[in-house]
Formats: C-alpha cells, structure tokens, sequence
C-alpha cells in the first residue's frame, strides 16, 4: 500500500535515476507520437510519471536534509543535472504540448491538469521562435549565476565584520548564553566578539546596553555588500526582458499567473488598506516606545537602532514573561500526542503508531484512519542532530491519486523539526514558539495528507497557488495561542502540574505586542517588492522607490546610508520575487478561516472544521483557493479578520 523508506545503494542512485529518466523519455515519446489525445491515455499516464519520480527521488532529498553524510551529498549533487537536463527537456517539448492543447477534459479536477500544464508550458517559452526560447534559456542560467552572485557578496560582507568590545561593562545584562556565545580570550584578556551572522547581530541589538555599538553595528548591517546595487540593476533588467518577452508588461503581472491574486492592482490595494488600518495604532505604538526609552534611559531621539532593545526592555516591564517560564510545561511527547488528538477530534480521523522502516530511531512514523479506512502515513522527525539542516518543514512523499489503470494511491508526509533533543536527566522540552512550529507544519501536512482528488496533479498540495500554500499551516498554527487547546497537552514534566491560566494568559497577550509596527514593517517589503516588479528600475531609481514607501510606513525615518535592498535575499536570491506579499495574503484567509472555527470553550467548532476538511483540504488545487473558500462559506475571506488577529483597534 505505501512505500517503505529506504535507499539500496546510494553509490548507484545517480545511475539509477539516469535509468528511470530514460526509460520516462521513451514513454513520453510513445505517448507524443501516439495519435490519441484523450486525457486517459496521455494525461493520466504522464502524472502517473510524476509520481514514480517523486517516490524514487523524495527519499534521496530528504535524506540529505535529515542525516545528511559526503554520500548523500554527493548522490544529491550528481543527480541534479540529470533532473535539471530532464525538466528543461519537457518544458520545450513542442509536440507534447500541442498534443496537451487539444485534450478535452471533462471532470473539473482534469480541466484544471490541463489548463495548469498549457499554462505552464506556456510560460516556460514553448510557444516563441527558436531565437527568443534561445534567450530564454540564457536569461534563465544567467538569472540563476546572478542570484548566487547576490548570496554570495552578502555572505562575504557579513562574515567580514566583526565588533570586538573590550569592557565587561558594555554587556552587562545581556542573557549569559549570549555572553557567553561572544566571548573569546585575546592575549589572556577577555573580549566578546559581535559580528553581523543572525543570532550574534540580534542578540547585541536586543539586549547590548551600549547605543553607540548598537548604532555601529546597525550601520554596518544594513550597509552589507555595496556591490549588490549592480548584480539587482542585471536581475531586474533579465526579469522585466523575459516577461517582454512572454507578452507580459512587466514581471509582476507576469508572476500573477500562477497566483490566487489575479490583478495588480488587487495586491496594491490589499497591501495599501492593511497599512491604513495598522497605521493608527502603529503610531500610538511608537510613542509608548519613545516615552519609554526616555523615561528609562532619557533618550529623546529615539532612533533604529534603539527599537529591539527598548522594545525588548518595555515588554519585559509589562509583561513579566519570557519563554522560559513556559518551557517545562510543554514536553515534546505530550505535545506531539495532544496535537494529534486535537487533529482526530477536529477532523474525525484517528492516528495509530506504524512499524514500518525510518531513517533514525527517534522518528515516530503514524497510519491515519478516516472512519476507519486507511488513508495516509506521516512521519514526525522533530529533534535537532548534527547531520539535520536547520528550521523546520513538511515534505510530502506519496500522494492520493488514482492511476492509468484504476489504483487508488494514498498520501504519504514527513514533518521535520529541530527540537532540542532528549538527554540522559531531561526530556525534550518545547518553548512555546516550538509549539507554534509545530502546528504550523502540521497545517501543511493534513493539507496534502487529507487531498481526495483523483488527479494527481492537483491532489494534496500539488497545484496549489504560491500566495495561498500556507492558508493551511497559518490557519493550525493559531490554535497553539488558545487555552482551550494549550491546557490539553500543558503538563509540568516534573510535577505533572498543569500550565496555570496566569501562564496561558501571558502567552495571548505577548503575542500580538507592537504587531502594527510589525505589520507596517511586512507591508514596507512587499509594497517595495511588488513595484520594483512593475516597471524597469535601474541605479538610484531603486533608492527613491524605496524611500518613496517609507514615507508612509517607516516612522521612525531611516538613515541615508541605510541600503536595505542590498541584502534583501528573499526576492534577489530566492523566489520571492513581486511574491512577498503572499505571507500576508495567505494569512487573511487563515485569520478568517480561524474566526470562523473558533469556540472560546472547546477551543474549535467541529461542524465548521468538518467543512474545512471537506472544502477546503480535500480539494488541493483542483480549484482556485477563493473559489474553494467560497464554496466553504458562502462568501470571501474578511482582511478585517487579520485586523483582529492582530488586534489591532
């Protein structure tokens, strides 16, 4: 029924994948050269295609992320071109496409393989002379030789610096993990070194008491690798070609395409009304700061770099809460086996431990009945290791589909976490933000876990728009804030004790603290983002677009030398172009979705759950995600919702 997870001989697994990419060629050719164009003779064979791929190398990706060795890396390494060589192959297969084109589909989810695959073709150049799919290409290695580029100068500059502070004094009162993580001996002096690497800059600019290294360091950080302003200047100029040349007036519109927003200026009015609403209380967030930082320390010229320490300082003072007072009370064990009782009594399903093959022995592999039929595996890797990368994600293997010939696939998911791991005196415990990350992605895995659509290319999370994939993760990950659902699996691990209400209480409250000025800061990126998109920006154009924002949602004015785009990684280096906005695009569908199955008491409304599953996870990307959410509900989803997640008044 499912696969087993394991790999023969990773040595071999270059070749073999070369095998099984030829052998998909000559069945491809078969099927293009055939003279049948009905959807079950050559769509349904070509997902099924996919789906042998998947299986075959999902396990290989994901063992180099999870136990990662110099023989993971390199199978991993080796077998890229071969898949590279072979995608490139089938987005310039002109025959294949034209035999596409002229497929009828009659279901609404086979309609939707067809429109995908048409479009997708389309966009990937098949349709242009030979001359321009040539420049295509050339764009496209260049784009991608441009983005490493970017990675790399900002990587060279943020290794590059480093603040060595030489009084004990300047870090006085920082946590002792910090202090400790900065200090090295120096000709048998103690110094504590500070550089721009994420943990380092953050920890001095949130608890360093000195302003002038704040400032020094604040300056240097958003000064990184000057020589990024041209390798932009080239991505935007290759971005804005291959959309001219796709027909698209810009790269914005053109990266519309494959998104649940459908209008331009349908982005740019979201993102201008969430600002507006935020912008009051935004305000009044500020000046609290501003009385705050001179009543503290007599600053009156409150500036960047003094925000993360005194916003720090005044929750602290308000609050009396940090995460260390939560972390006994949520054991990873517990919290595991609360979340999967939450998700059977939310969605009617019923979880069962599975003995089947795993590529470590702490991951915990579960069979998912719904009323009692088999329908899904998930696997939980959750604790940190040293041949683990970073962070946390879902990873779908199988998927729920029906075959060429009638078989009824399940779906199949790994969610990996990086937990602090169980020792010899204490257990694995979670700060409550591991909570979070925990639901988070379990929000995606029942997205592709709970799929019931027959075609494989839209089940699960298989042609989900981009803007909308994490509606699901988003829409879980709120429930982990409520007392109803934290007191299920809140249990001290010592005493047994539960999580007092005091406790539950805090861990509401602090969530949405300064949360305009957070919102503000989110709109700024993706306002920048989308129009740079919209138009050819080239030099200090870039500059004054982005200064040209700020006027509205930078309240406290950012210094002249301040070269934020320079570092901006997420639309230069990775695939967030004209496509930041999505986090908050999809999170007016989660905030609503939540209001929506929320009950103060219980914690969830299981007859508006039900409708959910039935709607809005069962269909993966059979259909546009508004169109699902309005068959759900008989209406569109509220951006006032949002405001009221953030509680903004």
């Amino acid at each position: 029924m499912f696969q087993n997870f394991h790999i023969d001989n990773l040595e071999n697994f270059p070749k073999e994948l070369d095998a099984l990419l030829n052998k998909q060629r000559s069945i491809i050719d078969k099927l293009t050269a055939s003279n049948d164009v009905s959807y079950d003779k050559i769509l349904k064979p070509l997902q099924d295609l996919d789906e042998e791929l998947g299986l075959f190398f999902t396990p290989l990706s994901h063992l180099n992320s999870v136990m990662n060795s110099d023989e993971t890396q390199k199978a991993y390494e080796a077998s890229l071109p071969l898949l590279s060589k072979f995608s490139s192959e089938m987005a310039q297969n002109v025959a294949l496409f034209k035999k596409i084109e002229q497929i009828k589909a009659d279901s609404q989810e086979s309609k939707t393989v067809v429109a995908h695959d048409v479009r997708d073709f389309v966009l990937s150049g098949v349709n242009l002379p030979e001359e321009q799919k040539k420049r295509m290409e050339e764009i496209s290695l260049k784009l991608s030789e441009l983005s490493n580029n970017f990675s790399q100068n900002l990587l060279d500059a943020t290794n590059a610096f480093e603040l060595i502070i030489e009084d004990a004094k300047d870090v006085e009162g920082m946590p002792s993990s910090d202090i400790d993580a900065a200090k090295e001996e120096v000709d048998g002096e103690t110094v504590y070194k500070f550089t721009l690497q994420i943990p380092s800059y953050l920890a001095y600019m949130t608890y360093g008491p000195n302003r002038e290294y704040r400032k020094e360091l604040s300056r240097a950080y958003s000064t990184r690798a000057p020589e990024n302003a041209e390798v932009i200047d080239q991505i935007l100029a290759l971005k804005n070609e291959k959309a001219k040349l796709l027909g698209f007036e810009n790269y914005a519109q053109y990266a519309l395409e494959t998104r649940d927003a459908s209008k331009e200026e349908d982005v740019l009015n979201f993102l201008d009304a969430l600002a507006d609403a935020a912008l009051p209380q935004a305000k009044n967030e500020l000046a609290e700061l501003k009385a705050f930082a001179e009543k503290t320390d007599g600053i009156t010229d409150l500036a960047g770099h003094d925000v993360a320490y005194y916003s720090e300082k005044l929750k602290k003072e308000k609050f009396d809460f940090d995460d260390t007072m939560t972390k006994p009370y949520f054991e990873q064990e517990k919290v595991l086996n609360g979340l999967l009782d939450i998700v059977s009594e939310l969605f009617g399903v019923t979880f069962k431990p599975a003995n089947v093959p795993t590529w470590h022995t702490c991951v915990k592999p579960f069979d998912i009945f719904d009323n009692g039929t088999l329908s899904g595996r998930i696997y939980f890797d959750l604790e940190a290791r040293k041949e683990k990368r970073g962070g946390a994600w879902m990873n779908d293997w199988e998927t729920h589909f029906v075959d060429s010939q009638g078989n009824t696939h399940l779906a199949s998911a790994f969610v990996v976490c990086n937990f602090s791991p169980t020792t010899d005196t204490t257990p694995s415990l979670l700060r409550h933000d591991d909570v979070v990350t925990l639901f988070h992605e379990m929000g995606h895995a029942i997205h592709h876990l709970f799929g019931k659509c027959k075609e494989r290319s839209v089940s699960g999370i298989n042609g989900v728009a981009w803007d909308v994939v994490e509606f699901p993760s988003q829409f879980l990950e709120n429930f982990a804030y409520e007392a109803a659902i934290l007191k299920r699996f809140g249990f001290h691990y010592k005493s047994g004790e539960p999580i007092s209400q005091e406790l539950m209480a805090k861990i509401k409250e602090t969530k949405n603290f300064q949360a305009a000025l957070g919102i503000l800061r989110q709109v700024e990126f993706s306002l920048f983002d989308f129009k740079l998109h919209q138009d050819l920006y080239q030099g200090e154009e870039v500059q004054a677009l982005l200064d040209g924002i700020r006027e509205k949602t930078s309240l406290l004015p950012a210094p002249k030398y301040n070269k934020f785009q320079h570092g901006f990684a997420h639309i230069f280096a990775g695939g967030y172009a004209a496509g930041y906005y999505s986090y908050k695009w999809a999170e007016v569908l989660s905030a609503d979705a939540f209001f929506e199955c929320l009950d103060e008491k219980d914690g969830f409304d299981k007859e508006k759950a039900k409708g959910y599953k039935e709607y809005i996870l069962a269909n993966g990307g059979a259909k546009e995600m508004s169109a699902l959410y309005q068959e759900w509900l008989g209406r569109k989803a509220d951006v006032k919702s949002l405001i009221k997640l953030y509680e903004i008044d």
